[in-house]
């Protein structure tokens, strides 16, 4: 039996009522999948496999009536080969339903309980018309009368538009081609809403999560909808982190890049400055999220509904939730003892980025004048930055002002966001590296991309393929998940789910580092491609951008690379030469030995690189 039979796709458009109450027409998909596999365990005891955890609901039509009870049970989590674990823990899903009777030829949706937390006043609330559904995997069916073979079964999947076609990857690393379709996968069914949502806990958009998200979606279809009605959304339902609030720009920036459209831009243009939290600077430039400034005039204007929101530094995620009551292995939780001083330097290294974007968005809608006025203060933020939150004596980065402790987060995300000055990035990423993954699956995204930017593409690269131990995504698809985790393990999370957008950081890295294709200008007029391919034998990647695809391949053998690229109609690229190279050609003819880069016209392009 194929792996995903297609048996249905339905377009619903509806009103989507947020918890706001505001509407939008959406458009999701309802997707029929065939079991992949159907296990006997007794008579009239059945174990169903789906292959991959989707949102959804069962969908059973059958031959014959079936007056009797029936019991099912849908899970994301097997215990043992014929089980469905009743008891996973965290918010890993498991739920039992029972029908009287089954008529004949007759399609039956089953009926699931909704969740209280995930459906409260906080969450995107899904339209009546689609009912509850809860992500599962597995399907266990027992006191079954009929044959089986009389039922036709089906996970009945929700998700938003997504053309499965649009992007590949495959290489010579089999564990990193398996990460990269589990990311894949887990942007296509974490799409159920219509707008990027932290996971099935809570069903609510965060910024932190929604950014990463975007990240890896636009790296896989060139579907841009739902990134931009997430990105207005926060507009006026801020969430009540620091850093999740510096995240705004990056979303906003991010669309101008892969689109190129300026109209968000200057719609929002006023509300993004107010989202840089400049408000909150002081004489040096640094701001703090303790700062006088952060009264409740201006917590209002950021668009929270109540004036007295508690917003905090969190510094990835702390060690103990109230509401729960649970506590991780350690009490930082994923902070590697982040020292959480009042002026600390991950906040101001989000701050100093959204300075440098919102200079180039500036730039973008012809605000000349703030363009100039951004920049200043990005530059004097960085020079504030490396005087007074750099350990000089030792080459890195401190948690903060008055602080004597280093941290990994601390360090790679002024690696991430270009502030460490070139003299200090040897001892930096130094540091980097001696910390490992100590940061969580939400870190990790700009753990990577502080690596690749800084000439460390073999550690990023073992980062993302390691499978030694569990602080990994190969741990993720080895406990049994098919969608990346909230956390590299239960332990580390013990409330955690198994369904997060925010942990597909592979797959953007991959794309955008790694084989380092991202736009140059705005709306991919020119796209640039630097791979950074480290000890891959072969690679082939399809990425998609709104002119189409680029399609590009690789093989080393010896000291030779070989590309095979094909640029889209409507654009060019930048393909940037390794440093190395003592010989190129391109289309069979000599390139120049001092230049770095080689432009790439519409049209396929044979490259030879000789080290």
């Amino acid at each position: 039996m194929k792996k995903y039979i297609l048996l249905l796709s339905l377009t619903l458009a509806f009103t989507q009522v947020n918890a706001q109450n505001s509407t939008e027409d959406l458009d999701l998909k309802t997707t029929l999948i065939s079991p992949q596999k159907i296990t006997k365990i007794s008579n009239g005891h059945y174990l169903i496999d789906f292959g991959k955890a989707f949102f959804g609901t069962l969908e059973i039509t059958s031959k014959n009536a079936h007056p009797d009870t029936l019991t099912f049970r849908l899970g994301e989590k097997i215990e043992h080969a014929n089980k469905i674990d009743r008891n996973p823990g965290g918010t890993i899903r498991y739920q039992q339903v029972t029908l009287n009777n089954l008529q004949a030829n007759q399609p039956t949706t089953l009926p699931l309980s909704p969740d209280k937390r995930n459906t409260g006043p906080a969450a995107i609330k899904l339209p009546e018309q689609i009912g509850v559904i809860m992500p599962f995997r597995y399907l266990e069916i027992e006191n079954l009368k009929i044959p089986i073979e009389d039922l036709n079964i089906s996970q009945k999947a929700i998700h938003y538009q997504f053309n499965d076609d649009a992007s590949s990857f495959s290489s010579s690393n089999a564990v990193m081609d398996s990460i990269w379709d589990m990311c894949k996968h887990t942007i296509k069914a974490t799409s159920f809403m219509g707008y990027y949502v932290d996971g099935d806990r809570e069903r609510i958009p965060y910024e932190a999560d929604a950014y990463i998200n975007q990240l890896s979606h636009y790296s896989v279809d060139n579907e841009y909808t739902m990134a931009r009605r997430t990105n207005a959304y926060f507009i006026e339902n801020p969430t009540w982190p620091t850093e999740w609030l510096l995240h705004t720009v990056l979303m906003f920036h991010a669309d101008y890049m892969y689109t190129g459209d300026v109209a968000p831009l200057k719609e929002h243009y006023d509300n993004l400055k107010l989202k840089t939290l400049m408000d909150l600077e002081r004489a040096d430039g640094l701001i703090s999220s303790k700062s006088s400034n952060l009264n409740e005039a201006l917590i209002l204007k950021l668009g929270f509904k109540k004036a007295n929101t508690n917003i905090r530094d969190i510094i990835d995620w702390p060690g103990a939730q109230k509401d729960t009551g649970w506590k991780l292995a350690t009490a930082e939780g994923e902070r590697d003892g982040y020292d959480i001083v009042p002026v600390n330097t991950v906040v101001n290294a989000f701050y100093y980025y959204n300075l440098k974007l919102m200079t180039e968005i500036a730039t973008a809608i012809n605000k000349t004048d703030d363009a100039i006025f951004f920049k200043n203060k990005a530059d004097k933020v960085k020079a504030t930055i490396n005087s007074k939150l750099f350990n000089h004596s030792k080459g890195y980065y401190l948690d903060g002002e008055n602080s004597t402790h280093s941290s990994l987060h601390a360090n790679m995300l002024p690696l991430a966001f270009d502030l460490v000055p070139k003299e200090h990035v040897k001892t930096v990423t130094e540091f980097v590296k001696s910390r490992g993954m100590a940061c969580s699956v939400y870190g990790a995204q700009y753990l990577l991309e502080g690596l690749y930017k800084n000439n460390e593409a073999a550690y990023a690269t073992s980062l993302i393929a390691d499978t030694e131990g569990d602080r990994n995504w190969w741990n993720m698809i080895k406990v049994g998940s098919t969608m990346a985790m909230e956390a590299w393990d239960m332990k580390y999370k013990p409330n955690s789910d198994w369904n997060h957008a925010w942990g597909t950081a592979p797959i953007n890295a991959i794309t955008r580092y790694m084989w380092g294709i991202k736009p140059k200008t705005a709306g991919f007029k020119v796209a640039e491609i630097n791979p950074q391919l480290d000890d891959l034998a072969f690679s082939k990647i399809k990425v998609p951008t709104q002119h189409g695809f680029i399609y590009a391949e690789h093989q080393t053998e010896n000291n030779e690379t070989t590309y095979k690229i094909t640029i889209p109609e409507g654009m060019t690229a930048k393909f940037v030469l390794p440093k190395t190279a003592s010989k190129t050609t391109l289309n069979s003819k000599k390139v120049k030995k001092k230049a770095t880069s080689i432009t790439l016209d519409s049209g396929v392009h044979n490259i030879e690189v000789f080290l």
